[in-house]
């Protein structure tokens, strides 16, 4: 079987997933897991990509990234992997094969697709019943223990018509303030006033 080709370009948003050699649960192992953790974390830092969300399960990761302008997502792939694997066999010895050649991935292409792809994230330690809550696991983004890049400004929802908004307009109600609400985290739409004869 050939090498899997992969449709990159730069700014684009992925969703990636990895797996452990032969699915191994070797992620289950606290030390390995650290590992693995900190690589992404000391990659993202050195402004190789941007990282979004992640998922690190007992035998794959999942991440949704942004790699730098001059850097190819092969490349920021291959530095996780193999930042990793150097480290793993340093920290604990021998010189058994930590990760699957290859990886998978898939273009984040909007806003609503981020979202369904983040929430694919967060959820898999809550599907796979390691527990209750994503907040829960420790080795993912939900447990909001890691410093994360903001929402890919090239994702966010267009506006699909003007809003009509201003000293006189009228204020946003129904889908035109639920978009409003989603540019914009936190702000909350007024309800209509009552007007009285």
């Amino acid at each position: 079987m050939g090498r899997l080709t992969h449709r990159t370009s730069p700014g684009w948003t992925y969703f990636v997933t990895t797996k452990a050699w032969q699915s191994a649960s070797v992620f289950q192992v606290q030390e390995t897991a650290d590992v693995v953790v900190s690589k992404i974390l000391e990659y993202r830092d050195r402004g190789n990509y941007l990282l979004h969300e992640f998922v690190l399960m007992p035998n794959h990761l999942h991440l949704i990234l942004t790699p730098a302008e001059s850097v190819s997502l092969e490349k920021a792939i291959q530095l996780i992997k193999g930042g990793s694997s150097h480290e793993i066999h340093r920290v604990r010895g021998g010189k058994l094969q930590i990760w699957q050649p290859g990886f998978h991935e898939s273009r984040v292409t909007d806003w609503m697709d981020y979202k369904k792809k983040a929430d694919y994230v967060q959820f898999n330690p809550v599907v796979a019943k390691l527990v209750g809550r994503p907040q829960d696991w420790l080795y993912g983004s939900a447990s909001d223990n890691y410093q994360l890049d903001p929402f890919p400004q090239g994702l966010k929802p267009p506006i699909s018509e003007p809003l009509n908004v201003g000293a006189k307009a009228p204020t946003p109600t129904g889908a035109k303030a639920q978009t409003m609400s989603a540019l914009t985290p936190g702000l909350k739409p007024r309800p209509p006033k009552e007007h009285h004869p």
